[in-house]
């Protein structure tokens, strides 16, 4: 099955509403070189890991997208004006976030940009604090720059994760010059709410930090009415001190196009960060900026409708999590990835286990979470169905 923009009647929250997506429709993945899919290649596995979803990608931009190739060349590219100024005026609408074009650095992945603020802040042999669970370039990125690493475990209380503050403090040493920081969180799920940020926000101008904000999620709150706090946006002294990476690919499903962004206020800072990249991050394709402008500009609809259909998703995963013996999880506020909880199955290796189960699922060790697996419900309900099936079918199957 090709994705197709037809429209259909798709249920949520029990009565139909006409919309013209489909998040139904299994596409088939395989043979198409997909990293998510070509791990399980000639296996029956259903591949719930790597975070990228198995819907099509919106018809903007797809349209977009083929009216670019028709164009027929592909030489350098500049980012667009009307990019530039989309992204200005959606931070403003969307976050109250007054941000002038020329703080945007173009970047060819996230990844690429935590890399950079880890070789652009300190000297070698710094510190680079982060909190854990995280996703994995936060805790290989540091190494990679001839930086230390420090973590400090995110708290767990009352069924919530959420920082602790007075840890973290405590773990900053003479050499600490860079804060990492996951906001909405990979893998559990939070939307940090102002004191939390503002906690750390006071904690880095005490000792002097660079914050590098993950914020690539902020697009996908699954919470009706919860709002996405940039920690640039906490106070003139935090913007000064902040390099903030977003992408248009979590949200409208793009990351094999390779377009992201750093946002950076203060000029010796941004300076600093594109000195570090000179040389060896190469620019943004320009089918990727193509992608870029068609989702911010012209999708909004299809994430209304992503967002509804995700929540339908979350809230299969939760039933199905309380009906297994031995496993947890926290609410998800954010992303489409579910952070489980195995600690009480008595399961050695959870990701192991589920695997030959027939669900692939990313190991909570790589994110610094032993007794961990994350699952990506970013895919038609029937998968999902047929994936909670075969975990609930294997936990069973123990008693």
């Amino acid at each position: 099955m090709m994705c197709a923009p037809a429209a259909r009647l798709i249920k949520f929250h029990a009565k139909e509403t006409a919309i013209p997506f489909d998040f139904d429709t299994v596409i088939d993945r395989r043979q198409t070189d997909s990293l998510k899919w070509e791990r399980y290649r000639d296996r029956d596995i259903l591949p719930l890991w790597v975070a990228d979803m198995d819907f099509c990608s919106p018809p903007a931009v797809l349209k977009a997208l083929r009216a670019r190739v028709d164009h027929g060349v592909f030489g350098y590219t500049l980012p667009p004006r009307a990019l530039v100024e989309t992204v200005v005026g959606m931070l403003a609408e969307e976050f109250g976030w007054q941000v002038e074009p020329g703080w945007l650095v173009w970047l060819p992945g996230l990844v690429t940009g935590l890399n950079i603020a880890c070789r652009a802040v300190g000297e070698t042999g710094d510190g680079v604090l982060t909190m854990t669970p995280v996703y994995p370039p936060f805790l290989t990125a540091p190494g990679l720059s001839g930086r230390e690493l420090l973590t400090v475990p995110l708290a767990e209380a009352d069924n919530r994760w959420t920082i602790d503050h007075a840890a973290l403090a405590a773990a900053i040493t003479p050499r600490t010059r860079l804060l990492l920081l996951c906001n909405p969180h990979n893998p559990v799920g939070r939307v940090f709410d102002r004191a939390e940020l503002a906690g750390l926000a006071a904690i880095a101008a005490q000792h002097h930090l660079v914050v590098c904000a993950d914020e690539i999620h902020n697009g996908l709150l699954l919470d009706p009415g919860q709002r996405h706090i940039p920690f640039a946006t906490l106070g003139p002294e935090a913007a000064q001190r902040t390099i903030t990476l977003i992408a248009p690919s979590k949200t409208f499903n793009l990351p094999g196009l390779g377009c992201s962004l750093a946002i950076i206020a203060d000029r010796a800072l941004r300076a600093r960060f594109q000195n570090a990249m000179a040389g060896i991050v190469p620019h943004v394709n320009a089918l990727g900026y193509t992608a870029a402008l068609a989702a911010y500009r012209d999708s909004r609809e299809w994430r209304s409708a992503l967002l509804d259909y995700l929540r339908g998703n979350r809230r299969l995963v939760a039933e199905a999590v309380a009906a297994m013996d031995g496993i947890a999880m926290a609410p998800i506020e954010a992303t489409y990835l579910a952070w489980l909880d195995c600690r009480q199955a008595g399961i050695a290796d959870p990701a192991g286990f589920f695997e030959q189960a027939g669900v692939g699922l990313s190991d909570g060790r790589e994110f610094d979470g032993a007794g961990f697996v994350r699952l990506n419900f970013g895919c038609p309900r029937a998968t999902l169905q047929t994936a909670l099936a075969r975990m609930r079918q294997a936990l069973a199957a123990r008693r």
